[in-house]
C-alpha cells in the first residue's frame, strides 16, 4: 500500500507564499509521474501542475510563472511552490502519484491540504 500526506497548507493573504509538500510513503518501486490538482466545492478537480520522473513539467495557465512543481526523487516528494497567491488560487489542493509496486501500476492520491488566500 502507499501512502500520499500533503503539508504546507494554510491562509494567506494576496500576494504571498506558501509551499506545498507531499511525501510518497509504501512499497514503492517507481514513482512515475506525479501533480498537483486542485477543487473549490461544487467544482471539478482541476490540474495545477504535473512533472515526470525525468523532471519535465507541465502547468495549468492559470498558474504559470507563479507556482512551481519540483521533486526530490530520492526522498519519494513532491513540492508546490506558490507565490503571488490570488484569491481565486484558494482551493483544496491534492497530491496525485502513478506509482509501480511490484507489477502493479495504478494513480494514488493524497487527502487534500486547504489552502485559503484572503485579507
Amino acid at each position: 500500500q502507499v501512502q500520499l500526506v500533503e503539508s504546507g497548507g494554510g491562509l494567506v493573504q494576496p500576494g504571498g507564499s506558501l509551499r506545498l509538500s507531499c511525501a510518497a510513503s509504501g512499497i514503492i518501486f517507481r514513482i512515475y509521474t506525479m501533480g498537483w490538482y486542485r477543487q473549490v466545492p461544487g467544482k471539478q478537480r482541476e490540474l495545477v501542475a504535473v512533472i515526470t520522473d525525468d523532471g519535465s513539467t507541465n502547468y495549468a495557465d492559470s498558474v504559470k510563472g507563479r507556482f512551481t512543481i519540483s521533486r526530490d526523487n530520492a526522498k519519494n516528494t513532491l513540492y508546490l511552490q506558490m507565490n503571488s497567491l490570488k484569491p481565486e488560487d484558494t482551493a483544496v489542493y491534492y497530491c496525485n502519484a502513478d506509482v509501480l509496486i511490484g507489477v502493479s501500476r495504478r494513480d494514488y492520491w493524497g487527502q487534500g491540504t486547504q489552502v485559503t488566500v484572503s485579507s
